[in-house]
């Protein structure tokens, strides 16, 4: 899921300035020059130096936006959009649903918009140990966004163990259904897995079909 600012909701934002428009131009130089280099040659044979040379900026601005290579195919700016999305459903619609329709919305855009990007991601974090390794690093960060959210939602404190449990099993759910989505082709609607996935962490695990 790449973007800057919130692709969810763009009418509502305020125009960015010229400096915040140079950093997501470079930042997204990065990406699509990171993504052509994988498809010519693969994930391991990309270099920095490569990735620096396509999008023509420096190995250090490489390294400046995108701490490590890793970090070019994982990182996104959802986590912060996600929040303000659920932050802007109605108070007292049920939390499932407020969940449903935002990721609904995020699959839209953040798929849907770009689908050959969506299953490169997907494919490197099933086939490349170092991209998987650090997709459950970044879960952490997601899960402690949601914890706030959640915390907003509910009254309780971000710290509760059960806004900490629900939030950490939403995006290890989410994880396991990316995964699930790359491990068998991408044949199957994302969204129909998410859908899946949601009503397993509303009401369980359901009885085995024979």
């Amino acid at each position: 899921m790449t973007a800057a600012g919130s692709p969810l909701s763009p009418a509502d934002r305020p125009a960015l300035g010229l400096r915040e428009r140079k950093k997501i131009k470079t930042r997204e130089a990065i990406r699509s020059a990171t993504y052509a280099l994988i498809k010519e040659q693969g994930y391991e044979a990309t270099t920095i130096e490569q990735i620096a040379e396509r999008a023509e900026v420096s190995p250090s601005t490489v390294s400046r936006y995108f701490p490590a290579k890793e970090d070019i195919v994982l990182t996104d700016e959802y986590d912060q959009v996600l929040a303000e999305e659920l932050r802007a459903r109605p108070a007292d619609e049920p939390w499932a649903e407020s969940i449903r329709q935002v990721l609904h919305k995020a699959i839209g855009l953040g798929v849907d918009g770009d689908i050959e990007v969506a299953r490169l991601r997907t494919h490197l974090m099933v086939q490349v140990p170092a991209v998987r390794s650090r997709m459950m690093e970044s879960m952490s960060v997601t899960g402690r966004v949601l914890c706030g959210v959640i915390a907003e939602r509910t009254g309780r404190d971000r710290d509760d163990l059960e806004v900490r449990v629900w939030a950490m099993s939403l995006v290890g759910g989410m994880m396991e259904t990316t995964l699930y989505w790359a491990e068998h082709g991408h044949r199957d609607d994302l969204a129909v897995l998410v859908d899946r996935t949601l009503s397993v962490l509303e009401h369980g695990l359901p009885p085995k079909i024979a």
